[in-house]
């Protein structure tokens, strides 16, 4: 992997941006603050400063909504399939984020990525922190990134400001009014969709909590899409359909590990996917080894699973 702690100028990812910037580059702008008549354009048409630019190019990129490339020495931005399907103005199935299996299928998505090490990359796929003080993490990354990717040109500081925005990202963090009402939520901290998700819980003085859970909110076809691009990952140039339960749990990129699940609750996912698709998935205990097995037909068509859960 490479390192790439810098992009997103310690903005979180906000409610709109990513609407924002498929409607920018659908109607022919680009998300841009380089060159300062395209960055102009965006700053004007996305109401936000340079730097804002910046994040929600960064944060568009890394839910993989748009895809960025070189053609005659110019930047051309595309809005991806997933982009559309999601955002896209008239036949988008959540413009505006208000279903929360949208935020969990962009939190796999940011997150099933073996090509960049980002702070919260690290966190959901190599950190076995449940309980974790900060200054302690940005350590542990510093340390573990010069192991995990092929560089060690980064910076203490820097890894710290992913940190803070990866933090930022994720948690909801409240504060004490001094008076009756006790402890309410700042709403300053509560600008990111995927601190709806629970994911990760602001204890105070610089400490954290994630525990492995059930994750009720978490739509039965959204793990069912990332288990099958798990299953992809895994047996890429293979004719295997079969993974090992502990697998799913536990390795990185797995959902297990993604979605911070308990072995109950992938127990009980894999339980439930079974009576839904009886004839596509399969879950078998032999010999004290289990083993999931999923159809080739759903292994071909994973959007199916989209189009059933927002249909």
């Amino acid at each position: 992997m490479k390192p790439k702690f810098t992009g997103h100028d310690t903005f979180p990812l906000r409610y709109g941006w990513l609407f924002k910037a498929i409607n920018l580059i659908n109607n022919k702008g680009l998300l841009s603050s380089s060159d300062p008549s395209k960055a102009a354009i965006s700053i004007s048409a996305l109401g936000v400063g340079k730097n804002m630019v910046n994040a929600i190019k960064y944060w568009s990129e890394a839910t993989q909504v748009i895809s960025s490339g070189m053609k005659d020495r110019a930047v051309v931005q595309d809005v991806t399939p997933l982009g559309a399907k999601i955002f896209d103005e008239s036949t988008g199935v959540d413009p505006y984020l208000e279903d929360i299996g949208t935020i969990w299928l962009l939190h796999f998505v940011l997150n099933f990525e073996d090509s960049n090490l980002t702070a919260y990359r690290y966190f959901f796929n190599y950190s076995n922190n449940i309980y974790f003080e900060k200054t302690k993490f940005v350590e542990d990354l510093f340390e573990d990134a010069g192991r995990l990717t092929t560089s060690d040109s980064f910076k203490a500081a820097t890894v710290k400001k992913d940190v803070d925005c990866f933090l930022s990202t994720y948690t909801s963090k409240s504060y004490s009014t001094g008076g009756k009402k006790g402890r309410v939520v700042d709403e300053d901290h509560f600008l990111s969709p995927l601190s709806e998700l629970g994911l990760l819980r602001d204890l105070g003085r610089g400490f954290y909590q994630c525990e492995l859970d059930d994750r009720p909110t978490l739509p039965l076809q959204i793990f069912i899409y990332a288990l099958i691009q798990y299953f992809h990952l895994v047996n890429q140039g293979s004719n295997v359909n079969q993974v090992s339960f502990e697998d799913i749990l536990s390795r990185p990129l797995s959902p297990g590990r993604i979605f911070k699940l308990s072995e109950a609750a992938l127990g009980r996912l894999l339980d439930e996917s079974v009576t839904a698709y009886k004839s596509d998935i399969t879950w078998v205990d032999s010999l004290g080894l289990k083993q999931v097995s999923i159809s080739q037909l759903l292994l071909d068509h994973p959007e199916d699973l989209l189009d059933d859960y927002y249909r």
